[in-house]
């Protein structure tokens, strides 16, 4: 049954209806009638949960009603009282007459409801506020009260929505909601906001979030935000920018806007919000609505890209067009038009809107002011002066028909909202290029990119400008006129340009403000090889620059979520701070989605959508890895239909051989970048199966019987593994080599990769001494070698197999980068396209897990195991975050004494495995020693 909620309340000064405020004369003994009751009005059809209130000033009594699950919206009038009797008639917002009829005994009445809807209905109530309807739903979870709320806000636009012919287009709108707060009152206001397709929201002037945050056609997310602290007595604004991008399919690359961001037919803005004060009364509504004022910027423009087309190219924005200070109180909106309501948030009898509204499930992500540190290049201008324009602020000033070049040098490669403040300059034209580092003037981004030391500023900086035309009203009252990208953008340096037309330009800063995943960093890595230490530095920063709103294969050129890259986020995510929030958002974004056939698409979220049937298996992996470090039941609980019916896709593609056979041709088969792979793949898969799809899946199917085991399917668990057992035995047969002791790639070939090794061990194909010595075969290979990303996986077949000693060989393919200049792991080892890649921070997983050897023994590090591997290092310290608390680790070795100190968290038992082969048992904090000889030495440094 459906339920409904209607609540009367009283305005403490005046009650208003159509004709004006109404005012009566006393009614004697109304006193013991005043104040506020409730009631549950049923009716054939509804449900209505109800709080009447009944007050009197000077103006004579007032009765006002307010309901959920919808406002009625009565403005009663001509109350009259008979003895206990209370009557009053009006009409609702679709002026329909209600009247209403209250006979009051004690602290209890009864009353009858008379519509034309509804006929007459009769109902009992009683003293004061009640049970709410989100109240009594709390008694069936927190689910039951996110799933039935009744929004009071309308969507809002311009125009109506859909408008046609504008589905092309990028729109900018503006929206701003003024209201008073009285006098010696202290105002609260807490609001929900989202928008089709971002918003920024402003108070008072001051930009308070941005959002929403990325969801898809199943989930459109909404921030909830306390603005209480930005509010004054007396004038106050919300102020609302809204960018719209045009819903194109099929999807237009570099026309469409980015590629992450979901959106609608319709573009619109949604508010909740109610003013109150602090004993929770509601002093004002501000829910979107026809009170909401809105301006269309007259001159913003997309201008496609084709080499950053996933974001959708950049921005062309007149001055002109925009409302400068619209987001201050006392800015003058008369001339902008009443926003134009034209969806509610549900439709009738179960039709559904096209935005499910969820609450947003990460943190904010933060801005922070920051500066560029140096000037590198200057054209048309005197170097000392720019470089005091950037040091000490002091304003440079462009003559008028002259031109400005500044490049300028963050540092290290970030991510942030370029801004400049100009003053004067009338016509004149702004170009900000941000991109991540110089190049040869011969490099070509649509051929072939040519880098080198990120750090030589003598080539040239390529990248795509933001332009923007100034308006000249920076002269006004000594103000500025602030210019500033809608989305972020990602550089390690910036070239500014500046063409002033008849006017002289003032060019008074530019900077920006750095912005990201708040990411808590608590571990720790330090070792005597100081590389490796900046490895670990770069590592970090290479993570923290790939989240976002989502987890990102790169900032500059996709910010795509792509399940590999994700996959490795994650447990980096785990291992340096232990938050679970963007994992577990993950892990729903590719569950959302899925095909009718339970296929999981490539990236996610995203407008246009990609199958990667190797990428699918992934998520399995996601689901295994956030069970180890979590221990979370009930979220694998939630996926096992999910992960059964993904794995039956490939179950359902075998060949009577045993293996997964040739996929289609409408998806991309792609397993990683390799030299002798330009596409991903060999080009001989477009007419063959590879085995290691194959491999990959059997692995994939003993992770997820595990999981089943622990959540109870014990029968689906053991199909699940004989599934695997099937297929390995099949690849067993089909792809041996027993000339050269491999496994080839592919039927018919003699393709032999490091990944198909690796994921036959894995995967169970082979095991004990044979995997390993099929492992030393693997590191010997010359061709089809694994990209840095896929090492990871290289990493655990060599610790299956015993040879973790071999690993320290793998970590010189990430020395590299430390002559180049580079401040992130980019995302190839020679001429890589982007400079800044997380999947490359595989030392995040593996410096903590091998040189430390952290690991969990048992799923939620409930139990943890300590087994440091020592290579060459002298001593290594650090620390991995668990959800227990932090691991802590210190040992060293001088000559042949060996001495490990550790720690770890309250309730949590440590095996320490030391060098010599020994074991410890450890709860608290502790120090372990051993004496080596030199072939226990041997054993840990190279054996």
């Amino acid at each position: 049954m459906d339920w409904i909620t209607i609540l009367i309340a009283t305005d403490k000064s005046f009650l208003w209806c159509n004709d004006g405020p109404i005012g009566y004369k006393e009614i004697e003994g109304v006193e013991k009638m005043l104040g506020t009751w409730n009631t549950i009005i049923k009716t054939p059809y509804i449900q209505i949960y109800s709080i009447l209130t009944i007050s009197e000033d000077e103006n004579g009594v007032s009765l006002k009603m307010v309901t959920e699950p919808f406002d009625m919206n009565i403005s009663f009038k001509n109350i009259k009282r008979i003895g206990n009797v209370l009557k009053a008639s009006g009409s609702d917002a679709r002026g329909m007459t209600q009247e209403m009829e209250l006979i009051f005994e004690n602290n209890s009445f009864s009353g009858t409801l008379t519509s034309p809807f509804m006929g007459k209905t009769t109902f009992n109530g009683k003293k004061g506020r009640g049970l709410s309807l989100s109240d009594k739903l709390e008694d069936y979870g927190e689910k039951s009260v996110q799933e039935n709320r009744y929004w009071k806000g309308k969507w809002i636009w311009d125009v109506k929505q859909p408008e046609a012919n504008e589905n092309s287009e990028h729109v900018l709108v503006y929206f701003r909601r003024t209201f008073r707060a009285p006098e010696g009152v202290n105002p609260n206001l807490k609001l929900d906001i989202t928008a089709d397709s971002r918003y920024r929201l402003f108070v008072n002037g001051q930009s308070v979030t941005v959002g929403p945050c990325k969801g898809d056609r199943h989930v459109q997310y909404y921030e909830t935000v306390d603005v209480s602290k930005y509010l004054v007595q007396g004038e106050n604004v919300l102020a609302v920018m809204v960018v719209r991008y045009p819903s194109l399919e099929p999807f237009k690359e570099g026309e469409g806007g980015p590629i992450s961001i979901w959106r609608s037919q319709s573009a619109g803005l949604f508010v909740e919000a109610s003013l109150k004060d602090d004993t929770g009364l509601e002093l004002e509504s501000l829910h979107s609505g026809s009170e909401w004022k809105v301006y269309r910027h007259k001159g913003y423009r997309h201008a496609p890209k084709t080499l950053i087309k996933w974001m959708g190219g950049v921005e062309e924005v007149d001055g002109q067009g925009t409302p400068h200070n619209w987001e201050l109180p006392d800015f003058d909106d008369s001339s902008w038009i009443p926003a134009i309501p034209f969806a509610e948030t549900r439709g009738f009898a179960g039709n559904l809107s096209p935005w499910n509204l969820v609450p947003r499930p990460i943190p904010f992500m933060y801005e922070k002011e920051r500066n560029f540190i140096q000037v590198t290049k200057v054209e048309e201008r005197d170097e000392t002066q720019a470089r005091l324009f950037l040091q000490s602020s002091q304003p440079l000033l462009v003559p008028a028909y002259k031109k400005l070049m500044i490049e300028m040098d963050a540092g290290e490669l970030m991510t942030g909202y370029l801004t400049v403040g100009v003053q004067g300059g009338r016509g004149s034209v702004i170009r900000m290029i941000p991109s991540e580092c110089y190049e040869p003037e011969d490099s070509d981004p649509a051929r072939m990119r040519n880098k080198g030391n990120r750090e030589d500023t003598s080539g040239k900086l390529i990248g795509e400008p933001d332009v923007y035309h100034v308006a000249g009203i920076g002269n006004r009252e000594g103000s500025a006129e602030i210019y500033e990208p809608f989305w972020f953008r990602t550089f390690r340096y910036v070239r500014l340009e500046i063409e002033t037309n008849e006017e002289p330009l003032e060019l008074l800063y530019a900077n920006y403000r750095e912005t990201g995943y708040p990411l808590d960093v608590k571990a720790q890595f330090q070792c005597s090889d100081e590389e490796l230490n900046i490895l670990w530095d770069l590592s970090v920063r290479t993570l923290k620059r790939c989240m976002h709103e989502t987890y990102e294969d790169c900032p500059y050129y996709e910010q795509l979520q792509y399940s590999m890259d994700s996959r490795l986020m994650m447990l980096f995510t785990y291992l340096v701070s232990a938050d679970d929030r963007m994992p577990r958002r993950t892990i729903a974004d590719y569950y959302r989605s899925r095909q009718s056939d339970g296929m999981l698409q490539s990236r996610y979220p995203s407008t246009q959508p990609q199958i990667i049937p190797s990428f699918a298996l992934y998520w399995i992996d996601m689901l295994a890895e956030h069970y180890e470090y979590n221990k979370d039941h009930d979220l694998i609980v939630t996926y096992r239909p999910a992960m059964l019916q993904l794995l039956d896709w490939y179950h359902e593609r075998l060949t009577p051989e045993g293996i997964v056979g040739v996929t289609s041709n409408r998806y991309w088969t792609y397993f990683d970048w390799v030299t002798e792979w330009p596409f991903g793949a060999p080009p001989e898969s477009i007419d063959r199966p590879m085995y290691l799809l194959s491999l990959m899946y059997a692995a994939s199917l003993r992770k997820a019987a595990k999981l089943l085991r622990v959540t109870g399917w014990n029968d689906a668990a053991s199909e699940l593994e004989r599934r695997a057992d099937n297929v390995c035995n099949a690849v067993r047969n089909l792809a041996w080599s027993e000339e050269n002791q491999l496994f080839r790639d592919l039927p018919d070939t003699e393709i032999y990769s490091q990944h198909s090794q690796i994921m036959a061990v894995l995967a169970g194909v082979v095991d004990g001494e044979e995997a390993k010595k099929l492992m030393e075969r693997t590191l010997n290979l010359q061709k089809y070698r694994v990209s840095l990303p896929y090492s990871y996986l290289l990493i655990q077949a060599l610790k299956k197999t015993g040879l973790q000693h071999r690993i320290f060989d793998l970590w010189d393919r990430w020395r590299v980068f430390l002559s180049q200049g580079l401040t992130t792991l980019p995302e190839m080892e020679v001429n890589p396209r982007s400079d800044c890649h997380a999947w490359s921070a595989v030392p995040l997983a593996e410096f903590p897990g091998t040189i430390l050897g952290i690991k969990p023994e048992e799923a939620g590090f409930n139990k943890v195991i300590i087994e440091p591997q020592l290579g060459k290092l002298q001593w290594a310290k650090g620390s991995v975050a668990t959800i227990k608390g932090i691991v802590e680790v210190d040992w060293s070795l001088n000559q042949d004494n060996f001495l490990l100190k550790a720690k770890v968290p309250e309730g949590v038992t440590a095996l320490i495995k030391l060098p010599d082969g020994s074991e410890r048992s450890l709860r608290g904090e502790g120090q372990f020693g051993c004496k080596l000889v030199k072939s226990d030495i041997s054993v840990s440094l190279y054996k």
